[in-house]
This record gives C-alpha cells, structure tokens and sequence, in this order.
C-alpha cells in the first residue's frame, strides 16, 4: 500500500460493464480462392474517451480525449492521470460517469475523476497536449519524468524460462482478441510468471494505462518486483509510464525505441525486446533476467 491518506475511493458502478460493448458485429464479404460469400464478423470496439479531473471545488477541467476499447474505463483515466505526472493516488476520492452529458449515447465516454486536493491546471496546460491521433504530445519527455520518477527499486529478477513464456501467457488471457483478432494488450506479471491482471485495447498505451490504474485505485503502488509484458513495440511512452509505476522489467514481442531504451538507461529498467519462441533481446540491465 502507498503510505499516506487512505480513504476508500468511490467507484460509481451505475453502468455495468455489458451496456458498454467491446466488439461490434458487422457484416463483411469474405474472399477465398476467388470465391466471395458473406457472413458476420466480429470488429473490436473504438470510441473517444473524455478524461476530466475535477479538485474540491467541483470544476471540472477537459485533460485528454482518447480513443479506446470501452472496459476498464475508471482504471484508464486513473492511470493515464497517474502516468503523466497529473495526480497523486492518495488524493483520488471518486471516479465516475459524467452525468452532465446532454448526449446519452455519450455518456459513458466521459470519466470524470474528483481529487481531495485542488487540481493544478496550470501544469496541464504547460506540459503537455493530448490528441486522439497520437497520444501525449509536446512533453519535455525524459526531462519530465525524471522530475515526477526516482529509479525503479533493485533486486527485481526474472528466470529466462518465465520471461519467454510470458508472450504466450499474455496471448492466452487475450478474451477480446480471440473473437476480434484487432486488439493490443498489456499484463503486470509477478516474477514467478503469475498474471496479475491483463487489459485489452486498441491502443498499446491505453491497455497499460488501463493495468497501472487498477493499481493506483486499490492503492497498491509502487509495483516493484513485476514485470510488464506488452503485445507490439516498446515506445517511450510504454516505458515512461511502467518507470512512473515502479516496474523494473518491461518485455515486448517487438523492438523498442531509440527513446525507450534511453529512457531504461536512465531510469536502471530492464527492457526486452523481441520475446518469441526460445529467442530475445536484452537492451537494458541484462543483470536482472537469470
């Protein structure tokens, strides 16, 4: 547990997940040999997210918009507010639903999360813009982080055998991916090889965000000795955000970024990349994997 205030959080449940889909059936025409015939599909569901965060005084203040799979909601806005340096988990007092959207259908696409302390919009505006398109742009990357990250605690290891294993682990906790084929996903494993917990979505970054926040709403951060594995490449934006939470080692099926592994560097994680089948690249503190 973080040390500090710990006031239980208040998740308003007034939807249930199943009201929020995260596939779409659609119909498609399938071509094979040269032969078309049409049939249903399964697409993995895309929609903007509206993150707000609102302090004491109960204004509201618009922090991103992000495209996402619907799931995990709560856990996504709290992790991306947590991941870019915009709120301590101590002082998360609510999470919900807006319910001063005009548009129903829209509703659900904005979360709302309330501090116990003011919220400072002055260093939203100077650190950073988000768009749906790419992410978190303009940051003073490795700089910022430094100043909101402390190196991540030693004496994380990981057997070779566990961490080449863990791809398929992640893969086989892919529910969504199964029925859509069109989905990234993140899993916080112990060292061991125990799944935590695994997200899905259709943004790389969001799936991790969607893992952290789960954490930073229990309050049980920093998560020292797990190890992050991701489908995909490894961005700057993946590790800075692992860095924040305290994981030590962080393992991709691909490559990582130039930026990525600098990021390591600084910060003493272990980054791995190309973890397929009895084969990987260690860039980063190769001391850790054993």
């Amino acid at each position: 547990m973080t040390a500090g205030d710990e006031t239980p959080i208040l998740r308003d449940v007034t939807t249930t997940e199943p009201l929020r889909r995260n596939v779409t059936p659609v119909k498609i025409t399938a071509v094979h040999d040269g032969v078309r015939s049409e049939r249903p599909d399964t697409l993995a569901t895309e929609e903007p997210l509206e993150i707000r965060v609102e302090g004491p005084d109960g204004i509201a203040h618009q922090v991103a918009v992000t495209m996402r799979t619907p799931g995990g909601d709560y856990e996504l806005s709290a992790g991306f507010l947590f991941t870019e340096g915009l709120l301590v988990p101590d002082h998360v007092r609510r999470v919900r639903y807006c319910d001063d959207v005009v548009d129903e259908e829209q509703r659900f696409n904005v979360v709302t999360v309330t501090l116990g302390v003011a919220f400072d919009a002055e260093r939203l505006r100077r650190n950073f813009f988000a768009t749906s398109s790419c992410g978190v742009c303009g940051k003073a990357a490795l700089d910022d982080v430094e100043v909101r990250c402390a190196p991540v605690a030693e004496g994380t290891t990981v057997a070779l055998p566990v961490l080449l294993g863990l791809p398929d682990a992640l893969r086989g906790a892919q529910k969504v991916f199964d029925r859509t084929g069109g989905l990234h996903a993140a899993g916080l494993f112990t060292a061991d090889g125990t799944a935590v917990s695994v997200r899905e979505d259709v943004g790389r970054h969001n799936a991790v965000d969607k893992v952290i926040g789960e954490h930073v709403l229990d309050r049980t951060l920093p998560l020292a000795g797990h190890v992050l594995q991701v489908s995909g490449r490894l961005s700057f934006e993946i590790v800075q955000k692992a860095a924040v939470a305290g994981i030590a080692v962080v393992s991709a099926v691909s490559a990582p970024s130039s930026l990525a592994v600098e990021a390591a560097e600084r910060f003493g994680m272990t980054l791995v990349g190309f973890v397929r089948g009895r084969r990987c690249n260690i860039y980063t503190r190769p001391d850790r994997v054993v």
